[in-house]
C-alpha cells in the first residue's frame, strides 16, 4: 500500500531509571484522539526504533490507529549501558521500562506488537495484569530456551566480522553497535540463561492474542508458537507464514500486516477492563 506523511510525528526523550529513551510518536493523517488503543511497538534483540522501516505507519493507517514506538536502554538513539546485562533482562524491560514508558507518555489503552525479544516483553508484561493492555501480537516471540534458538545465535556470532555487521548495526547504534549484539548473544549463549522459561506466566494473559512466525525462522520452532498457544488459552491463535523467517513485518510484509489489521479489527471497541496498571517504583 501506499504511504502518506503522518498528520503528525513526535519525537520525546523520556528518563528512566537514570536511562534516557527515545521514544516516537506517530499518528496518521486523519485518526484523531480518541479511547481507541494506541499500537505499541516492541523490537527485537538487534532492533530499534529505525529498523521497524515504514511498518508501524503501515498498520497505524490501516487500523486507523496512532503508534508509539521506542528504543530500549542501549539501542538506537536512547542512552547506553551503563551495567552489565542480566539473565532477568527481558522481565526488566517488561516489569520496570515499558510500564513506565506507557505511563510517561500518558498512554490509555494501548495494543502491544512485539518482535523476537520484543515479543516476549509483550508477552510477559500482559501475564502481569496491565488493564492497558487491549490485544497482543507477536512475531517470533521465545519463551524458552530451545537448541535451534542457540544454533540460530552462534551461526550469526561466526558470520559478524564476514559479514561485516558491525558497521550495518552502527548505522542505527552508533558506538553502542558492538554492545548491542554482544550482550544480545553472550547472554542468550550463557549457560546460566539455558533454564529461562516463562511459559509458567502466559496463563496470565487474558487479553487477545496473535502469535505469528515465520515457518522458515532459523531462531525458533513450532514449539514455541504452540507453547504459547497452550499456556494462554482460547484468547490465543496462531499463525505460521511460509516461506517467511525472523522477520515476518519485512520478509511477508504484506501477509504480515493483513494479519495484524485483520485481528486489530476485530477486538472490541473501546477500553480494556479488568485489573488496574501494574505499578512501578
Amino acid at each position: 500500500m501506499s504511504l502518506h506523511q503522518p498528520s503528525a510525528s513526535a519525537d520525546r526523550m523520556l528518563t528512566v531509571r537514570g536511562h534516557s529513551l527515545f521514544t516516537r510518536t506517530l499518528v496518521p493523517q486523519g485518526v484523531a484522539a480518541d479511547d481507541r488503543a494506541a499500537l505499541v511497538f516492541l523490537h527485537e534483540g538487534l532492533g530499534c526504533v529505525n529498523l521497524w522501516r515504514d511498518f508501524p505507519l503501515a498498520l497505524a493507517q490501516a487500523t486507523r490507529r496512532p503508534a508509539v514506538l521506542y528504543d530500549r536502554r542501549g539501542y538506537g538513539r536512547s542512552g547506553p549501558l551503563t551495567t552489565p546485562r542480566g539473565i532477568d533482562y527481558l522481565h526488566q524491560e517488561a516489569e520496570i521500562f515499558l510500564p513506565r514508558v506507557l505511563e510517561d507518555l500518558g498512554l490509555g489503552p494501548v495494543i502491544l506488537v512485539g518482535h523476537s525479544d520484543g515479543g516476549s516483553i509483550g508477552l510477559l508484561h500482559a501475564s502481569r495484569g496491565d488493564s492497558r493492555v487491549a490485544g497482543l501480537i507477536t512475531a517470533a516471540a521465545h519463551v524458552f530456551v530451545d537448541d535451534v534458538t542457540l544454533a540460530g545465535i552462534r551461526a550469526t556470532v561466526e558470520a559478524y566480522g564476514r559479514r561485516r555487521m558491525e558497521p550495518r548495526l552502527a548505522r542505527h547504534h552508533g558506538p553502542k553497535a558492538r554492545t548491542v549484539f554482544f550482550s544480545w548473544a553472550d547472554t542468550w549463549l550463557a549457560a546460566i540463561f539455558a533454564p529461562w522459561n516463562i511459559t509458567g506466566v502466559l496463563p496470565g494473559i487474558a487479553c487477545p492474542t496473535l502469535v505469528l512466525q515465520g515457518e522458515d525462522d532459523p531462531y525458533g520452532t513450532r514449539a514455541q508458537v504452540e507453547a504459547i498457544v497452550k499456556g494462554i488459552g482460547p484468547a490465543a491463535r496462531a499463525l505460521f507464514l511460509p516461506r517467511c523467517g525472523h522477520v515476518p513485518h519485512l520478509e511477508a510484509r504484506a501477509r504480515t500486516l493483513a494479519a495484524m489489521t485483520a485481528f486489530i479489527d476485530q477486538l472490541p471497541p473501546g477500553k480494556p477492563s479488568g485489573a488496574t496498571p501494574a505499578r512501578t517504583s
